[in-house]
């Protein structure tokens, strides 16, 4: 759990995803039409990744991935992202974490 928290502070816009998920790139295809660059981890590359997998389970991302971290605040999946769009709070909450700037 850790080294999940680490990671996703590392960025202003942290990704955990897998290489063939596709909600996984629906996700950072939104985020990055924003402008942002965020910085994603593919699970399924990473020696530790089923580890991980099992930390982002833990923090209550169901499914695993994508798991998105702001601003070193883990926000949730692709629900949570989906659902801050829709309601025009993702550009807000990407301005604030300085991952775009207007």
């Amino acid at each position: 759990m850790d080294t999940l928290t680490s990671l996703g502070s590392e960025n202003s816009v942290v990704i955990f995803s897998k290489t063939n998920c596709c909600m996984s790139h629906a996700i950072e295809t939104l985020i990055r039409g924003y402008g942002a660059n965020p910085f994603v981890y593919k699970l399924d590359q990473l020696p530790n990744g089923l580890q991980m997998e099992k930390a982002i389970l833990a923090l209550g991302c169901n499914p695993s991935v994508p798991a998105v971290f702001v601003d070193k605040e883990f926000i949730g999946g692709s629900n949570e992202i989906m659902s801050l769009n829709i309601r025009g709070m993702l550009k807000p909450l990407l301005i604030k974490a300085n991952a775009i700037w207007v």
